[in-house]
């Protein structure tokens, strides 16, 4: 809903996150230490929020950065949260800390993300890996990880247990949403590959009963090897700004020890 927030009232706006994180008026009015009467005239647009307000109302519905930053356009005020590039001087430590976590996970495959699964950064594991199934072709720049993996294509093809692979992945986009919540640019996308057929079909068949391991791994076809991964993802604690709250380092572990052992000897 991030894209369309200043085109909607504030109380709109409250009554949508309201109904995403199920709470009532009343159950808001008391997380935001405010009167269920003042609260309907929010809503109703009665009566104007303060800035202050806006900012409690935010925090009680755990709404992300870029979104609150929406609710205070709705409600007459400038928004408070900036939005840098990666690349902003303001945004030094993080980029400096996403550096080394890349640079001490060699040789094992790690990336950085942003809210749609754009690829923004990668350690030289990470480029070896997805270097080697797109060759000779190299890494397209800005490239999406959901699409990589789930259209047709190299990489894709280079997943032994794609079938596993795709209803999970998809999954784990709804479920690492920042604030739960896919914005309205990834839940599009996300839309468009639950229907194509052959990723329709392996949702519909997907079974009902949860897997016995605690992790779904990625078997990739590497040349002659047959490499399994799984991922661990890491995301800002305590971000300020929108950029830092909605990046994720997915970083790539092998399975077991003969992964591990022919991933290294390869480097």
């Amino acid at each position: 809903m991030s894209e369309t927030m200043t085109e909607v009232s504030f109380g709109t706006l409250v009554r949508y996150w309201r109904r995403v994180r199920a709470m009532s008026q009343l159950d808001l009015a008391s997380a935001a230490m405010t009167t269920p009467r003042h609260m309907s005239f929010l809503e109703t647009g009665r009566s104007n929020p303060s800035r202050e307000m806006v900012l409690r109302l935010a925090g009680a519905l755990e709404v992300p950065l870029r979104d609150r930053n929406g609710l205070l356009l709705a409600a007459g005020f400038a928004p408070l949260f900036p939005h840098r590039s990666l690349d902003d001087p303001a945004l030094d430590r993080v980029t400096m800390a996403i550096g080394r976590m890349l640079e001490r996970h060699d040789p094992f495959p790690a990336i950085v993300l942003d809210r749609g699964w754009d690829l923004l950064r990668a350690n030289h594991g990470a480029a070896r890996l997805f270097g080697g199934l797109m060759a000779p072709d190299p890494i397209p720049d800005g490239v999406n990880v959901l699409r990589l993996i789930l259209e047709p294509g190299p990489v894709r093809d280079g997943i032994a247990n794609w079938d596993q692979v795709a209803p999970a992945l998809l999954e784990r986009a709804r479920r690492e949403a920042v604030g739960g919540v896919l914005d309205l640019a990834t839940a599009e996308l996300v839309q468009e590959l639950r229907a194509r057929p052959e990723v329709e079909a392996l949702i519909a068949a997907a079974p009902t009963i949860a897997p016995l391991v605690p992790v779904i791994d990625v078997h990739f076809r590497l040349g002659a090897d047959l490499l399994r991964f799984f991922s661990v993802v890491s995301s800002i604690g305590t971000p300020v700004d929108v950029t830092a709250q909605e990046l994720r380092v997915e970083a790539f572990f092998p399975s077991d020890d003969e992964t591990a052992e022919r991933w290294r000897i390869q480097a």
